[in-house]
């Protein structure tokens, strides 16, 4: 997991929470760019334990068999050096860039590489690890018209 150069590597991840567009909400600002990666117990308990910034989802009903579920809350910024984000589709890669992003806000995801970077804050004594986005490869799930006319030229 943990890399030479302490960025984190997950492969096959689902991702919740998207606002890759930054639009204002109940839980983000204007401009705040970020999603969410479920963890299993076993990452989220060594990540929290490095101080990384991992939250827990409550069972979504009673059952008293269905465990909280961790998540990584992860930023997305462009300014400085931007991330790399590829989108995957049986036509090829496509890279995202500020533009272009928020499509990943609605895409119907199948599967998800990712790169984060750790950065270390201290603010009035108190200290954490927040996830930035290094780099992304998302795979898209295509409808089926898409796949059969993806060779056409757009007018």
């Amino acid at each position: 997991m943990p890399q030479a150069d302490n960025t984190v590597m997950m492969e096959g991840v689902r991702i919740i929470f998207r606002n890759f567009a930054g639009k204002e909400g109940q839980y983000n600002r204007e401009g705040d760019r970020n999603f969410a990666v479920l963890l299993d117990e076993k990452v989220a308990t060594a990540m929290a334990e490095d101080n990384w910034n991992v939250k827990w989802l409550k069972p979504r009903s009673e059952d008293e068999e269905e465990a909280p579920q961790a998540y990584l809350p992860v930023s997305v910024n462009f300014k400085g050096r931007p991330p790399r984000i590829v989108l995957i589709t049986s036509r090829g890669r496509t890279n995202l860039d500020e533009s272009t992003v928020e499509m990943l806000d609605w895409a119907d995801i199948i599967n998800v590489d990712l790169i984060i970077r750790p950065y270390e804050w201290t603010v009035n004594n108190k200290s954490g690890v927040k996830a930035y986005l290094q780099s992304i490869y998302a795979t898209i799930d295509e409808d089926p018209l898409e796949v059969k006319y993806n060779q056409l030229d757009q007018a």
